[in-house]
């Protein structure tokens, strides 16, 4: 499956979403985005939002944009952020301060060596917190990126795509 058939399969009440999808996947749509962040960050998305017709399109068309640690990298970001966007989220939304003192005991060992470069992983990640409503993971990856030199045009561009990416999941689990 392409985007091309996938856009087919969204219904004119989300037609917006099949112009955004192809916008943002464009040069012109995320401009502050090279390809291989631009794709990185919509598989990642795609990974995130578990609807296989989304990532298989979204593989699909990026194949050539993604060698394979770009690849591996997007689905680690996606597995990694399900697991911290959880527990990080409760420790910011639990009233309780005790387990903000408590050690996570999570193995995150990728975040530190992602096998591609670091901004770029950053971004993929920041992209499926969005997803995941995470706002301290959200505040910590978009801190690390700042830090790093990326713009925030380009964090922009990558949650964008994340929300067009996890809308289109969405209309796409009400349609099938």
């Amino acid at each position: 499956m392409s985007i091309q058939d996938l856009k087919s399969a969204i219904p004119d009440y989300a037609k917006d979403l099949r112009l955004n999808l192809s916008s943002v996947l464009s040069n012109d749509g995320s401009p502050a985005l090279n390809d291989a962040q631009r794709w990185g960050v919509a598989l990642a998305a795609a990974f995130a939002t578990g609807q296989r017709q989304l990532l298989a399109a979204i593989e699909a068309d990026g194949a050539e944009q993604l060698d394979n640690s770009y690849r591996q990298a997007a689905r680690s970001a996606a597995a990694i952020m399900g697991m911290n966007n959880v527990y990080y989220r409760f420790l910011h939304l639990s009233s309780n301060e005790d387990y903000a003192q408590m050690p996570a005991r999570l193995r995150m060992t990728v975040i530190g060596n992602p096998g591609i470069e670091k901004a770029d992983f950053e971004l993929f990640s920041i992209a499926v917190s969005a997803i995941n409503g995470c706002g301290m993971c959200i505040d910590a990856h978009e801190k690390v990126l700042r830090q790093a030199g990326v713009s925030t045009s380009a964090i922009q561009d990558a949650v964008r795509i994340a929300a067009v990416i996890n809308a289109v999941a969405t209309v796409l689990v009400q349609t099938s």
